[in-house]
């Protein structure tokens, strides 16, 4: 059942694990942040999951919206570069690796 959580009236934490108690198959979830820190609040609930048929037990979105003008500003950089090519890419899919393998180690 789909649900929005904004740490207002419910805390993340608590809200996510009472619904990963309610005959949880999987969490499909977008976050405007995400520290892998916070994940072991979590962690057990996830592993339990049964799943869905061969598709993975989470699916987690990660980003923050942006104000009007800033992604307009954003796009219009972006028509200037070049297409990104595939090493770029996957340096880019490495950076965010390692950022995430930071907050591990520094947490």
């Amino acid at each position: 059942m789909p649900r929005i959580l904004d740490n207002m009236k419910d805390w993340l934490e608590q809200a996510l694990n009472r619904s990963l108690r309610e005959n949880t198959l999987s969490l499909d979830a977008a976050v405007g942040y995400f520290n892998l820190r916070g994940w072991n609040l979590i962690a057990d609930r996830v592993d339990a999951l049964p799943g869905r048929g061969g598709a993975p037990k989470v699916r987690l979105l990660v980003g923050m919206t942006e104000h009007p003008h800033e992604e307009m500003r954003r796009l219009q950089r972006l028509r200037a570069l070049p297409p990104t090519d595939t090493e770029t890419a996957d340096k880019n899919a490495e950076k965010a690796l390692a950022e995430m393998r930071n907050q591990l180690e520094v947490g």
